[in-house]
This record gives structure tokens, sequence and C-alpha cells, in this order.
């Protein structure tokens, strides 16, 4: 293949070119060691260097507190399900859900076989198209989860959750992070698969308040402890190396390209042509209500899924892909990432425009 096309996938996602350039040339040889990444010992000095460096960016990127432990966990955000109720959510005590999709029904799911889960607010009345104005948070309860962003639905949070300030606050951001700028002195944790804005599949990166790594449960397997993580710069057993590496490189290329608040910018932009196009259409409409809309995931039909599949197979042959919305809900989904070009958004305008004199 001679030039690359435009990646819309959900994720796995697009990674900045420049990114993967520049692995290319660590696979074979990390920074004149004579040795490549993928073949390091994650205790030798050269990626114990890279490790270093990946937090420190993503402290800086975050403006996380001295006070937060920045891990590095394998299991993705699925895994974090199981591990937030297995340390926190102690007998008697009760845990507080945002349901907002599908990941964060699932999460409360698997909370619910650990302990007692309360419902805060819940969006599936209208599937999941909107986010909830207001919670109703239960009495003490030992921390609130919400999902920033709702990959499937093409849903997210524009501001913090009302939640008190007493309330531990539970954040999984995989589809957003470093997105925009987020106070993570809000948070006591945040977790984030990096397939998305972050990396490759394979890592996920937790931020956590050192008073609550403490609080967590003793008993657990050694693994399934935040505990672990935190005393062994997450390397008590062998980490996701490479994944960890390509962290490190893209939080360099955000840094380069102006920081969160210039992401946040730019985002807002990509996602503005595609929003005021399908405001404009009389074919193509979207699915998320227009307050609760994403920057990352622009969700949107037709209204006939024969059409919405011609649409799909159509961008496919003309070079734009992985826009086949999830398999639970169908339509088409637009994932525009940090790294995706506003030239991928363009194309995609254009090509909606003449699906639609044709089938309009």
């Amino acid at each position: 293949m001679t030039q690359r096309i435009f990646n819309f996938s959900a994720g796995p996602a697009v990674l900045p070119p420049e990114v993967l350039e520049e692995a290319r040339e660590d696979i074979l040889n990390l920074r004149g060691s004579g040795i490549g990444i993928l073949e390091h010992s994650h205790r030798g000095k050269p990626f114990m260097e890279v490790r270093d460096e990946t937090e420190r960016l993503i402290r800086e990127l975050g403006e996380i507190p001295e006070d937060y432990h920045v891990l590095f966990l394998q299991g993705g955000a699925s895994m974090q399900f199981s591990m937030i109720p297995m340390n926190f959510l102690k007998a008697g005590a009760t845990a507080d859900y945002l349901v907002t999709g599908h990941w964060a029904k699932l999460a409360a799911k698997e909370a619910a076989t650990l302990g007692t889960v309360h419902t805060a607010c819940s969006s599936e009345d209208h599937n999941f198209n909107y986010i909830p104005k207001n919670c109703h948070i239960s009495a003490h309860p030992a921390y609130a989860h919400y999902t920033s962003n709702n990959t499937i639905f093409g849903t997210q949070f524009k501001s913090l959750p009302n939640v008190p300030a007493s309330v531990p606050l539970v954040c999984d951001a995989s589809s957003d992070i470093f997105s925009r700028p987020i106070d993570v002195s809000k948070h006591a944790l945040i977790y984030a698969g990096a397939q998305k804005n972050l990396g490759p599949a394979g890592v996920t990166v937790v931020i956590v308040r050192d008073e609550l790594v403490k609080r967590g449960a003793p008993n657990l397997p050694t693994m399934l402890r935040y505990s672990t993580y935190a005393e062994n710069q997450s390397l008590y057993n062998t980490g996701p190396t490479f994944a960890i590496y390509l962290v490190g490189r893209v939080c360099a290329w955000i840094m380069r390209n102006g920081g969160l608040e210039a992401m946040a910018r730019k985002n807002e932009a990509k996602a503005a042509k595609l929003y005021n196009y399908l405001d404009s259409s009389k074919l193509f409409r979207g699915t998320a209500e227009k307050e609760s809309r994403s920057l990352m995931n622009v969700t949107f039909v037709t209204g006939n899924p024969e059409l919405d599949e011609k649409f799909i197979k159509e961008a496919t042959r003309n070079g734009l892909d992985g826009l086949k919305g999830h398999r639970s809900v169908g339509g088409v989904r637009a994932s525009i990432y940090n790294a995706f070009p506003s030239a991928g958004v363009d194309a995609l305008v254009q090509l909606m425009r003449d699906f639609e004199a044709k089938h309009g």
C-alpha cells in the first residue's frame, strides 16, 4: 500500500502518522541502544527511561497533582469495572453509577456482582441518546462512577456530573481522555483504555489519588490491588512495554501540537463540520440530542437500515473505513479522535453530500 486511508474506527483507532514513523525506527533500534523497544527488558535502563518519560508527559498534560499515582495496567477498561468495586466497595456500602451508555451499564452490572449499586441517573429510557441533567446521589456512597464519553451512542458529558465534593468521583475516560482539559483534582480515580486517544490496545492508564489507593481492600489477589502497581511503578510483573512506549510518544505529539486546550479546539472544529451538515441534511439525521453530542463519536442514520449499509459500503470503496455503527445499534458512526485529520472529516461530509444528492 502506498498511502493510508481515513480510519473512522472507534478503537483501536487512528494514531498520528509521525508517531508511527518514530515507532518504526524504535522497533528496530530504540534511541541508539542497538535493541528495539519490543525486545528491551522491562527493568532495564532504556525502558525505565521510556516509562518515566511517559508518566512525566501524562502528568504534565493532565496537570496531575503530586498526590496522584499514574499507573499502567492491563485488562482494558473492562478489568477496571471489576477492580474498582473489588478495591473500594466494602461490605455494607453502596456505589453510585451514572448509567449513560452501554459501557456504563456494564460497569454498573459488574459492580452489582460485588456489592450494592445505586443508579444515580440513567438515559436508557431514550436508548442512551442524551446525558441526564440531574443525578440523585445516595447517602454516603463509597464512590460515584460515570463514563465521560459514550462511544456507541455518541454522547458526552460537557461538564462534571453534579456529585458532592465529599464523594470520590470515578471516571471511565476511555474514549475522550486528553481530547480536552480535565480537572484531575475533582476526581479520585480516572481510567482509560489507551486505544482511542492515547495509543494502542494493551494498556490501561489509571490516575488515582494516593489516599484512595491506601483505602483499597488488602485481601485481594496481588494483581488486583492498586497498591501493587503504585508501590512498584507498574512493574510488579512484565507490563505492556510497547504500549506504554507508544502512549508516551502520543503524549509528546499532543504537547508538540499545543496541549489539551489546542486539542479541544481542533476536536470542536472537526465535530462542528459534521454536525453542521447533519443539521442541514434532509437525508441524514444525528442520533444524539444536541446538548449531549460527543466530539469524539458522531452517530447518525438515514432512517433506512438498508440505505445506511449502502452508504457505509460506498464510503469504504472511497477510502473511508470503520464507519459501521456498533452491532447493538447499527447506523453510522464516525469516530474522530485527536489524531483523526480534519481532511478526513471534509471527505466524509463531501461523500454525504454526494450520497444525499443521489438518494435523498
